[in-house]
């Protein structure tokens, strides 16, 4: 499927802390998955769906990652920008505010490991679903260390984002979204207002009465610490074979 009029973006911008003191010294985004860095594959996948080039915002503390980006064999333009920032939103901010041109765009972190045919799938109800101004990823599958849980409708339309699971509550954020320019600008709004996180961003989505919904991935894995490897390659092993 050609995807018409959307940008694809990575946020790479992490320091991966935890995966330095397990003993992985490289930038999170060059973790390998069967030996593939998290950040090839994600720019693999992206390709595959028609992007034209790959936006990667990275911190000033990634030279390992930068090189990599700036020298790597890749099937599409790296678009690379390079700044530090306060969090995940404040990333995606910073991406809107240098493409204010953009109608339309794919997110995610360099972290968040799914498999392609799903993800084919979710791109194809986001260009059907027109009234959507955000698209987002969820997953009855729980790996996040501190997981944003999503309440939806029968139509998985989103009602709330919650810190804390409700007995209703079947699903969790996968961190992958789809944006239209109504929740580009919420985002811009977002961080002007003072919020840091993502998640706050979200309910600020909603509390602008944006429309919100929700596509169901059978799981998506969280990479966090080197066990996580473990479980993420099982995870694309079942689908290969």
């Amino acid at each position: 499927m050609q995807i018409e009029e959307m940008e694809f973006a990575i946020i790479a911008a992490g320091e991966g802390s935890r995966l330095r003191k397990e003993g992985f010294n490289l930038p999170k985004p060059l973790l390998p998955l069967h030996g593939v860095p998290l950040i090839e594959r994600l720019i693999r996948v992206f390709a595959a769906e028609g992007a034209q080039q790959v936006h990667v915002i990275i911190n000033r503390q990634s030279p390992e990652l930068k090189l990599f980006l700036e020298t790597g064999a890749f099937e599409v333009p790296i678009v690379l920008i390079e700044e530090d920032t306060a969090s995940s939103l404040h990333s995606f901010a910073l991406l809107v505010e240098n493409n204010p041109n953009w109608s339309s765009c794919c997110l995610t972190t360099t972290d968040t490991v799914f498999r392609p045919h799903e993800f084919h799938a979710y791109l194809e109800a986001f260009q059907q679903q027109q009234d959507a101004d955000a698209f987002m990823a969820v997953t009855p599958f729980i790996d996040d260390e501190s997981p944003l849980y999503v309440h939806t409708d029968q139509k998985l339309r989103i009602e709330a984002f919650l810190d804390k699971a409700s007995e209703d509550t079947k699903y969790v954020s996968g961190g992958i979204y789809c944006f239209r320019q109504p929740a580009m600008d919420c985002a811009l709004r977002s961080v002007a207002a003072g919020n840091s996180r993502m998640r706050n961003f979200q309910r600020a989505l909603l509390e602008s009465n944006l429309r919100v919904n929700a596509f169901v991935f059978d799981k998506v894995v969280d990479i966090d610490h080197l066990k996580d490897r473990i479980v993420a390659e099982q995870f694309l092993s079942e689908e290969v074979s």
